[in-house]
This record gives C-alpha cells, sequence and structure tokens, in this order.
C-alpha cells in the first residue's frame, strides 16, 4: 500500500522538529530536520526530484515526526537519531580524533575569525573551542559575521582589495579592506564577537542596549537600528536549549485523548539531552480515565519487560498509585526512582513537549484515510440514510458576555477537515448574547449565498446546542426555501460529559442517543469541537482588535515598569512576541510563571 501524503500533509503541524521516514518493515530510510516541518516535508511530495529523491520517496510507508521548541533542537535530535541508526539515505560521517576550533591571530590589525582543524605550536594568536563538530564552527562563524560583520577572507586576498566584495554587499562584512570602518571599532566588533563564543554574549548585549540607547538620544537612528538588529540576532544566540541541559536522564509519558481515539507519546532524555520520541496507541476496552489508563501503560511498559529505568519518570497525569509504582521500579533497578508529574523548569518543559507530540500524533491517527471512512460509513448507518454524506458541515457561536460575537462553520468531507471552505461569520444588530440570533443571522447569510450558487450544499447540516438551534436552523430553511440538506442538532448532556451527548434527528421530537464508543458519535464530536474551537479563535481575533489598548497591557501582572524592561529587552513588540519562554523568563523582574502568562496571552 502506497503512502498517502496528502493525508499525512494534512496534519502535520507547522512547528520546528525532526522526521524519520520509515519503510515497510519500519526500517527508518532517512532522518531530517526542519524549521516547518509541513513546509519541508510538502517538499518531498511536491515539484521535480532528483532522482535519488524520488527513490527515497516511492520506499516511504510511514513518516513519523517529533516536535520540538526551535530548530536548534531539533539539529541536536536530528545528529543524535543519525548516529543511533545510520539512515541509508543520510550522510554517516566517521569519528575525528581532532576537534575544530576558532582562531584570532595577533598580528593584523584587521583580524579574520579562522576556522583551525588543531593548535598550531606557533601560531601568534588565540583559540577558541575546541568545539564538538564543524558543523558547530561553521555555524558558530556564520553568526559572527552575520551580527558582527567580521571579514573572512584570505590575507592575500584582504591585501589587495581595491573595492567592497560581495560580503560587504549582503552586509557580511564592515569592509576594513577599503577603509570603510577604522581599525578601533572594528577590533571592538571582533571582541564582542569573542566574547560571544567565549559565552559572554550577555555582558555583549548589555553594552550594546547602552550604545543603542544613546544613539537614540543622539538622534542617530541609523545606527540605532543597526545595533538593535544586532541585539535581537544575539537573543536568538542566547536562547537556552532546554533538550540539553548538560545532566538529567528521565523518560517523559504524556497522553493525549479525544473521542474514540488517544495516543501515549514516550520521551527519551539522557543527560539531559532528547534521544527520541515513540508514540503509541494502546486499546482502552474498560473506557479507564487518563490517570488509571496512564498508570497501567506506565507499569507495562517497565515491569512487563527488560527496559533501561532512569532516574526520573515524568507524567502528564498524577498517576493513581505513583508511590507504589516508584518503588517497583527502584526495586527492579536497584536504585531511587522518582514518578511524579509536577516538575517545574526545563522538565516541566520536557513534559509540554511530550504532549505536543502527542496531539501531534494523535491529529494524525484522525486523519487516517481508514478511520475517516469508517465514521462516515458508521454516521450513514446511525442516521438511516440512503447515502453515505459527502459533505458535512457545522455552526458554532463564541463570545464574551455579548462581545464580539462570532459564528463559524466549519467543513468536512471524506478527507478530514476541509479547512479552505471553512467560514467565519461576524454578527452585528443582534442583542448581545442571544445565541439564537446570532445563529439564525450566520446561517441566513450563508444559505441566502447558497441559493445565488455560491459555494456547495451540504449534506447534513450539524448545528452545537441542541433544541433551539435545530428549530433556528428548521426556520431560515424554510423561509429561504433550502432543500436536499439534513439537519442535526447535537445537545451535550446534563453533565456535559463527552459520549453523554443527545441528536436530534430534522425535529426535536425525533432524538438518538448513540453509545459512547460508538464511531458515528465521535465524528460527530470531532466536527464540533473543531468548530468551537474555531468560533473561539475568531472571536478573540475579533475581540483583541476592537480594543485600543497594548497587548502587553491586557496581561494581568505586566505593568508599565515589566512593560518597558521588556520592549527594551527585545527591541520592540515583534522581539517580545518571537521569544521563547525561557527568554522572556531571563528579563529583569519576569518570573518563569509570569514568563509563562505572557508568552500564552501572545500565543493563544
Amino acid at each position: 500500500m502506497s503512502f498517502d501524503s496528502r493525508h499525512f500533509l494534512d496534519t502535520v503541524t507547522e512547528s520546528p522538529g525532526v522526521y524519520r521516514m520509515l519503510d515497510e518493515q519500519g526500517e527508518t530510510l532517512y532522518v531530517g530536520k526542519a524549521r516547518r516541518l509541513k513546509a519541508r516535508l510538502a517538499s518531498y511530495f511536491r515539484g521535480a526530484l532528483n532522482t535519488k529523491t524520488q527513490a527515497l520517496v516511492s520506499r516511504i510507508a510511514d513518516i513519523q515526526v517529533t516536535v520540538t521548541n526551535s530548530e536548534t533542537e531539533a539539529l541536536l535530535l536530528e545528529q543524535t537519531l543519525i548516529k543511533e541508526q545510520r539512515p541509508p539515505y543520510n550522510i554517516l560521517l566517521r569519528d575525528d580524533k581532532s576537534y575544530p576550533f576558532v582562531f584570532v591571530t595577533d598580528r593584523h590589525p584587521f583580524p579574520a575569525l579562522e576556522y583551525k582543524r588543531a593548535r598550531a605550536r606557533h601560531d601568534d594568536g588565540r583559540y577558541l573551542g575546541p568545539y564538538p563538530s564543524s558543523g558547530a564552527v561553521r555555524e558558530s562563524l556564520s553568526l559572527m559575521q552575520k551580527i558582527f560583520r567580521i571579514r573572512n577572507c584570505e590575507d592575500s586576498v584582504f591585501a589587495h582589495r581595491t573595492r567592497p566584495c560581495l560580503q560587504y554587499q549582503i552586509g557580511r562584512c564592515s569592509a576594513p579592506c577599503v577603509g570603510h570602518i577604522g581599525e578601533d571599532d572594528y577590533r571592538r566588533d571582533l571582541e564582542h564577537a569573542v566574547q560571544c563564543l567565549e559565552g559572554k554574549s550577555e555582558a555583549v548585549t548589555r553594552e550594546l542596549t547602552r550604545d543603542m540607547e544613546t544613539a537614540s538620544q543622539a538622534l542617530d537612528f541609523e545606527e540605532a537600528a543597526r545595533l538593535r538588529d544586532q541585539i535581537q540576532h544575539l537573543r536568538q544566540l542566547q536562547q537556552r536549549q532546554f533538550v540539553d541541559t548538560g545532566g538529567g536522564d528521565a523518560d517523559v509519558f504524556a497522553l493525549a485523548t479525544r473521542p474514540g481515539a488517544l495516543c501515549i507519546s514516550v520521551l527519551t532524555l539522557r543527560q539531559g539531552r532528547l534521544l527520541g520520541a515513540r508514540h503509541h496507541e494502546p486499546a482502552n476496552g474498560l473506557d479507564l480515565g487518563p490517570e488509571a489508563l496512564l498508570g497501567d501503560f506506565v507499569s507495562q511498559f517497565y515491569l512487563g519487560q527488560s527496559r533501561e529505568i532512569p532516574a526520573e519518570v515524568i507524567t502528564s497525569h498524577p498517576l493513581p498509585d505513583a508511590a507504589l509504582l516508584a518503588h517497583a521500579l527502584g526495586e527492579r533497578a536497584g536504585k531511587r526512582i522518582r514518578v511524579t508529574d509536577q516538575v517545574r523548569g526545563h522538565r516541566a518543559q520536557w513534559r509540554e513537549l511530550a504532549r505536543t507530540n502527542a496531539e501531534q500524533q494523535l491529529a494524525g491517527q484522525l486523519a487516517s484515510q481508514n478511520q475517516l471512512a469508517k465514521r462516515f460509513e458508521a454516521l450513514r448507518e446511525a442516521l438511516a440514510l440512503e447515502a453515505t454524506p459527502a459533505r458535512l458541515e457545522c455552526f458554532d457561536i463564541s463570545h464574551s458576555h455579548g462581545e464580539a460575537t462570532v459564528a463559524s462553520c466549519v467543513v468536512f468531507d471524506a478527507s478530514g477537515p476541509r479547512k479552505s471552505d471553512y467560514r467565519r461569520f461576524n454578527i452585528e444588530g443582534v442583542e448581545a448574547g442571544d445565541d439564537y440570533a446570532a445563529m439564525r443571522q450566520a446561517l441566513t447569510r450563508r444559505f441566502r449565498r447558497l441559493k445565488e450558487g455560491e459555494g456547495e450544499r451540504p449534506d447534513l447540516l450539524i448545528v452545537d446546542g441542541g433544541k433551539g438551534q435545530l428549530n433556528m436552523a428548521r426556520e431560515v430553511f424554510a423561509e429561504l426555501g433550502v432543500t436536499g440538506v439534513r439537519l442535526l442538532g447535537v445537545a451535550k448532556g446534563t453533565t456535559r460529559k463527552a459520549g453523554l451527548e443527545t441528536l436530534f434527528i430534522e425535529t426535536v421530537d425525533r432524538t438518538l442517543d448513540l453509545d459512547g464508543t460508538s464511531p458515528a458519535l465521535h465524528l460527530l464530536q470531532h466536527i464540533r469541537d473543531e468548530s468551537h474551537r474555531f468560533a473561539i479563535a475568531g472571536h478573540r481575533a475579533r475581540r483583541d482588535k476592537t480594543r485600543r489598548t497594548s497587548t502587553l497591557q491586557e496581561i494581568p501582572g505586566v505593568g508599565p515598569r515589566r512593560r518597558r524592561e521588556l520592549l527594551r529587552f527585545f527591541g520592540g513588540l515583534q522581539g517580545v512576541k518571537q521569544a521563547s519562554r525561557e527568554e522572556l523568563a531571563r528579563v529583569p523582574g519576569i518570573s518563569a510563571t509570569l514568563a509563562e502568562a505572557i508568552h500564552r496571552a501572545l500565543h493563544g
């Protein structure tokens, strides 16, 4: 069976991460990293490919994705997996006994940063390093040249230049060869680069920040902008990589669940470095809660077979018998084992990363073609339809106490969510909080366009809200003369627990209660939850747009002084938005908890 790339790409995240391409035997063919996983993976299945890449793609049976928090983390994990699994389509390098350095000469008035494989006895200058790989040296040199515009040409080339080279034109060199920068200024930039390579980038950043403020006060805005760009590049360089903390052995278990599907992701970390992730889809025949299910899985994971047990086991949910399990694992491993869901710092970030991977894997599982086909067929049988519905539409309403009301329309077909057909309706002219009137306006606008020949006709219209919303849809259909569309209302049970929904078919008098394990109900829950998510996202965007205050000003705990520190630290609001939680927590006056709140507020 060939790999279904279209369905796979529909569910892949845009986040950075690592992907493993597997053959039919489950063997790894290729390991790669990407800043945007979806765009990178899509490139394998679209456009012209060379012969070797075509051969690789033809052998793909599955692709496993591991999400990371940054491209640097993806690079670390990629190299670990390549070294461990030695995929046939990757470049495999033998270990070298010599380690590379960066060399700075003292003889030249305008020294370059040079790559050196080994120390020389009589070199007159400084060696920085050694570095773990030649790639690390070249990446560091590229960053320093980009930030501080240090020359990278040979001395013989430098001595014979009469005009600036291409490196100057693209902003990678300050052109000392033709006198575009003085010796003192160049030496200052060089010392800044050396300090960064020695791990003293914080001191450089503070100095550049003072220089930027001085230039700004002197109305030298061009110089201030240049320094601001250097500061922003340095902030990116200083980002702490929590998957490479230098210590700590742990396995991290995260459970993600949706109606009819679940996934448990296991992240393996040794010496503080992420070695890989594995995803499991165990059956839940007893309909256990997430805590009990995860507890049973962790027990079987270690005690059911021979595995290495790390010093720490971190879980996304509290386990019912965590103390008992820790004792049993300690007996098996012959050392003290900690089992906990209460973690802080980089361990909390490990846990969140495991959750992200579980959610990503679960999204791909739900979008599989076989799964969807089974759910659509089950829906046809449950509703006694003559044919399997080809297009489902679901409407939902979202607002905050009547403010910025938005209606959503999401569309599912045999391929799953059809996001190109999603629509939002900004509701105007109705009484605040009147969901029925809001639903009437959204349905009227949608189906009036349909009567005018715009858009596709759905086979089944689903409204979230039960009797009242269903009656409103019936009225709109009667007014507009809409025919050929079946109506379905989905009402939550009295406890609002998933699996206890009541379905109203066409009228409020005809009801249907499906079993919580029914694939048809799982499909309806999926489209309803997606409609709810899409409505909330639209409402928040509309609400924030109408408010006149600063984005930071809306965040509790961020007063004028902290706003000023944030903007000063990152050079502006855009820099704050691009910062990670770890970077935000490094700002004076910003705690880890507040950094988490700021990041959540800026990224939804």
